[in-house]
């Protein structure tokens, strides 16, 4: 793939990800707590996916993803370690909030994951913008 290809695929991701933090605001804002949560974490993850566009790796599970985002990006790091663990938890609520049908959804940890993925989003953005 070229760097022209991998920079334009990169934009679209994290335009995806802009997108995905978006409704999960909107959603949080009517009290969908469950979708908000499910939106941030795709939000978070197409982030990290716009990082991956600029290398000629992908993955096909969420979970490969991630690690190989926290041991390239994380625990050199390129972005900043406390980044990794809110990742992991916004992970974690997510598979919660969609597969576990007893998961209580506190609103607080819904805000707490939109900031993550809004932190994650700006992050990515600015280093994006040097690449």
């Amino acid at each position: 793939m070229s760097a022209k290809i991998s920079k334009e695929l990169a934009q679209h991701r994290l335009q995806q990800a802009k997108e995905d933090l978006e409704d999960a605001e909107i959603l949080c804002d009517l009290k969908r707590y469950k979708s908000a949560n499910n939106r941030a974490y795709y939000s978070i993850f197409h982030s990290i996916k716009a990082v991956l566009a600029l290398e000629p790796i992908d993955f096909k599970k969420h979970k490969d993803v991630i690690a190989y985002f926290n041991k390239n990006y994380i625990h050199t790091e390129i972005f900043p370690r406390n980044i990794g663990h809110k990742i992991a938890e916004a992970s974690k609520i997510r598979e919660d909030s969609d597969y576990d049908d007893e998961f209580i959804v506190k609103p607080e940890e819904t805000e707490k994951q939109i900031q993550t993925a809004k932190e994650l989003f700006e992050l990515i953005n600015k280093y994006l913008n040097v690449k």
